[in-house]
């Protein structure tokens, strides 16, 4: 069986390299995107929503399922909760066409949630997301299906972001 040394010097630059390259990945905390580090007290939670059949709602879920976290169907007294409370889209108006009918809005999408740990006090959580839309009143269907898919972008954004921050909430209690 051939050792590292008897190797030809173009196999051995390729073996270096790739385990140059994989050491560098690995300690640069390097992680597929989706993926989060939830702490154990977290992997077990129930999700609750005044919308729980709602598109935010459904993402969050998925993504916990998607981490191996278990989402539990009714809560209990000593599993930690994330709930839902709002989420929301507001508008403004960023500029208009001459005859006065609005040309590009800023849409804002406001996602509010808290943590709930047994025996801790509620944490609780705020964003924004931001996005321009253009609108033509020329094209109103095509411009009503582009909004409806930059929402729902948002929406994709806003439930991995949620996970993003459970990876470092302070479940502690400190």
């Amino acid at each position: 069986m051939p050792t590292i040394f008897s190797l030809p010097v173009k196999q051995l630059q390729k073996l270096f390299f790739t385990l140059f390259l994989t050491c560098s990945i690995a300690s640069c905390g390097f992680q597929l995107r989706g993926q989060y580090l939830l702490p154990e007290e977290l992997q077990t939670l129930y999700v609750s929503s005044e919308d729980n059949f709602g598109e935010l709602t459904r993402l969050v879920k998925q993504h916990l399922t998607i981490n191996d976290v278990t989402v539990l169907e009714s809560a209990t007294s000593n599993t930690p909760e994330l709930r839902i409370l709002r989420d929301q889209l507001n508008r403004r108006t960023l500029s208009v066409f001459p005859n006065g009918q609005v040309a590009e809005y800023e849409l804002i999408y406001t996602v509010n949630y808290q943590i709930t740990m047994p025996e801790q006090e509620v944490q609780n959580f705020r964003f924004d997301l931001y996005r321009e839309y253009q609108d033509d009143p020329n094209f109103a269907l095509a411009k009503s299906r582009e909004l409806n898919l930059l929402l729902s972008e948002m929406r994709k954004r806003a439930a991995e972001r949620i996970l993003r921050e459970l990876a470092s909430v302070d479940v502690s209690g400190a």
